[in-house]
């Protein structure tokens, strides 16, 4: 097998003629089906007066925008705070797994399949209503990022395991040879180049963050969605309303991912530049 086959070669055969014929079919087919539903919804939503000028155009207004505005910052800030927190985190919960105590790699490990088996919505309704009946309480903001925190801890902690791991191990070895103790390889030499690995990940791991902070509506806090559903009952264009929420998470996820594709890219060309001067 030459060094040039791909993973995806190796799991998958590649489509015949036949075959690509059938995937290019099936693919314009799905482009039609949802032209279709598109068209479909944008016919049904006619039909209802929900494409009047009237109801759209106050969306326009400096205070409806201000408003959303709000809700973004509060999405956006909650994000924010949780990935800072939650990303570190999550990496020391990979050390410890990987660590040769016994002790820590076994709470490290219950900790995360914990919390990554946890829906998310479960978490937040044990601070909004199980830790207040014991006298435990928190802002509704910390309400909001904690539970984001700890789920994502958890999650992230396996992405950055699976940096670690595909480490060339070779590594160690050269490490090794030059004096550097196991904590020494691991911090200067195996970290570095795990967290270049796994950082389209990480970009990726922020848009779930981002889809997790709509829970903020369970406690009432200021974020985007909740935003949106005060608006609904001011205004009473429920349709409009969540159409306008909906395409600016839209925007902010695919500004989320296209980074995280052009980091990716970045990457594996450096590595390509890296393996020719060998």
């Amino acid at each position: 097998m030459s060094a040039n086959t791909t993973a995806t070669q190796v799991l998958f055969d590649a489509p015949g003629p036949r075959g690509r014929r059938r995937i290019l079919l099936l693919s314009v087919l799905s482009v039609l089906l949802i032209l279709a539903l598109i068209g479909a919804g944008l016919w049904q939503f006619q039909r209802n007066g929900q494409l009047a000028a009237d109801k759209w155009i106050p969306y326009l207004r400096r205070d409806y925008l201000a408003f959303l505005g709000k809700g973004l910052a509060g999405t956006l800030e909650a994000t924010a705070v949780a990935a800072v927190i939650a990303f570190p985190f999550g990496l020391v919960l990979a050390l410890g797994r990987i660590s040769r105590l016994r002790a820590l790699s076994t709470v490290a490990a219950v900790w995360i399949e914990f919390f990554r088996g946890i829906p998310m919505l479960l978490v937040v309704y044990a601070f909004l209503l199980a830790l207040p009946a014991y006298g435990v309480t928190f802002p509704r903001f910390w309400m909001l990022v904690i539970p984001m925190i700890l789920v994502s801890s958890a999650t992230t902690a396996e992405v950055f395991r699976a940096g670690i791991g595909a480490v060339d191990r070779g590594q160690n070895e050269a490490s090794a040879a030059v004096g550097l103790t196991h904590g020494q390889t691991m911090r200067y030499v195996i970290l570095p180049q795990a967290v270049r690995l796994v950082l389209p990940s990480l970009i990726l791991a922020l848009v779930s963050l981002l889809k997790d902070s709509t829970l903020g509506y369970v406690v009432s806090f200021n974020e985007l969605q909740f935003q949106g559903k005060t608006m609904v009952s001011i205004t009473r264009f429920l349709v409009q309303t969540y159409l306008v929420v909906s395409v600016i998470y839209i925007v902010l996820n695919f500004l989320l991912t296209k980074l995280a594709g052009l980091l990716d890219v970045r990457m594996h060309r450096r590595a390509a530049e890296g393996s020719g001067r060998r």
